[in-house]
């Protein structure tokens, strides 16, 4: 029997504008905590769809919402300073070169000098270490964090889509940055969102309001405490709670 090769993913940016100067990116990983941020910062800014990503030789998935279904990968515009993109799509480390190589073509041909990604870490912390956290480029610590106090990560490893995009900016003239903060990654870290948003408020002074997402990370707590108290009252530790649509 002859077996097929497994197919490349390939990813293909859309756009309808051209960007402006810098892009912000948030995506769907631990804690979906660049996510909520990224889709927060949309919401709160009211920024405009003006492109998206198309993927192939990945699982597909369309997100929708009260019915109406959109793009996974979405780029948001209408704003001078910069964009932002949304990524609902999870990618695997194994498609985060291809990924991260079509974002960074697109960047180049558009003239596209800096990257921003919003990103949540899983790593054991205390109260302490809820603080955001950078990893950047020289040319992007002069730009943007020289007057911003935020505290660089230590050291370690960059994986998937930020270390593409990072990397591929080392020994170029675009500017990358990193802003992360631990997160939990089994639960929409809603708190880690926040520190996030506060960070990216920072470093763009776009004065955003937080206190709706405040009020969604208690939410948000609430909710899954309460799941976890009735997966504690079930009688039958073998039926589960469907949590697909939740």
């Amino acid at each position: 029997m002859t077996r097929s090769l497994p197919t490349t993913p390939q990813f293909d940016v859309r756009s309808e504008t051209a960007p402006p100067d810098a892009l912000v990116m948030g995506f769907s990983e631990f804690g979906l905590a660049g996510l909520t941020a990224a889709e927060y910062i949309v919401d709160q800014l009211d920024l405009e769809e003006t492109g998206h990503i198309t993927a192939s030789g990945l699982p597909a998935i369309t997100p929708f919402t009260n019915g109406k279904p959109r793009h996974h990968t979405r780029i948001f515009g209408g704003r001078e300073d910069f964009a932002v993109l949304v990524g609902e799509l999870f990618v695997p480390l194994g498609a985060s070169g291809p990924f991260a190589g079509a974002i960074a073509d697109w960047l180049s041909s558009n003239d596209v000098a800096e990257v921003t990604s919003l990103s949540g870490v899983p790593l054991a912390h205390g109260p302490d270490a809820h603080i955001p956290y950078y990893i950047a480029t020289e040319d992007y610590r002069e730009a943007r964090l020289a007057d911003v106090e935020i505290t660089p990560m230590g050291q370690g490893f960059l994986e998937g889509i930020n270390a593409e995009l990072v990397q591929s900016a080392i020994d170029t003239d675009r500017r990358a940055g990193v802003i992360t903060t631990p997160v939990h990654p089994r639960t929409p870290d809603a708190e880690a969102a926040i520190r996030l948003l506060e960070a990216f408020d920072a470093i763009y002074d776009v004065s955003l309001d937080t206190g709706p997402l405040e009020a969604f990370a208690a939410d948000v707590e609430a909710h899954f405490q309460e799941l976890a108290e009735q997966m504690e009252r079930a009688p039958d530790p073998s039926v589960g709670v469907d949590r697909m649509y939740m």
